[in-house]
């Protein structure tokens, strides 16, 4: 059972929370966080890389001198891999590198991730990110508030919220998620999380389910 402390926009604390972190995860498996952050990144890669074999190089296929006579060694053509500007003879086509992990798997390495950011004191939680408007500098603000001004940060929010989002896109470093799109690599990637207290009661409850793979 972790105590987390909660805060508001100001940085005064404001109550706790508690959080059953055995109920989220019995214990922490790092090599099924790894692989859970290697399938997501490896279903970010757009796979588009493409260089050209001596077949698609443009150039005539014309020897470039006779083989015999001239006292040079012989030579092909000038698309041969050997010389400058030709084809390369191990070529890299375009390909598709995602794959999928079991659903089970990603959901408890996702626990785990949370869990873990918990238990280093890596996660602050806020009373409400409440603004009519979007509004970066008042964002900002509270960021420096709470210490989190030179940190990479995940704002997670309980639901999606424009408004949250907007004020933060524009903040270097800070990106927001809500409770239901979290994964292993979008909790593992920055170093401080900062959560909503509503967000923080669902993490508690359990009520929140892992996306499909990127």
């Amino acid at each position: 059972m972790a105590t987390l402390k909660v805060h508001n926009s100001t940085g005064a604390e404001v109550g706790t929370i508690e959080v059953n972190t055995e109920a989220l995860a019995a214990s922490i498996n790092k090599q099924l966080m790894h692989d859970a952050v290697v399938m997501y990144q490896a279903n970010l890669r757009q796979g588009s890389h493409n260089t050209k074999t001596r077949g698609e190089v443009s150039g005539h296929k014309k020897k470039l001198f006779r083989q015999k006579g001239t006292g040079n060694a012989r030579a092909g053509q000038k698309n041969a891999p050997q010389r400058r500007g030709g084809g390369l003879a191990y070529t890299v086509k375009p390909r598709d590198y995602s794959y999928r992990l079991n659903k089970k798997a990603l959901r408890l390495a996702t626990r785990m991730a949370i869990r873990s950011k918990i238990d280093d004191n890596e996660t602050i939680v806020i009373d409400a990110l409440d603004m009519s408007a979007p509004k970066t500098s008042q964002v900002a603000k509270t960021l420096k508030a709470l210490g989190l001004s030179e940190a990479t940060t995940l704002v997670v929010t309980e639901e999606t919220n424009s408004i949250v989002y907007k004020s933060v896109r524009n903040i270097p470093g800070v990106e927001v998620q809500p409770v239901r799109e979290l994964n292993a690599l979008s909790v593992l990637k920055p170093k401080r999380m900062l959560v909503t207290k509503a967000a923080m009661q669902k993490i508690a409850d359990g009520s929140f389910a892992e996306p499909a793979p990127l």
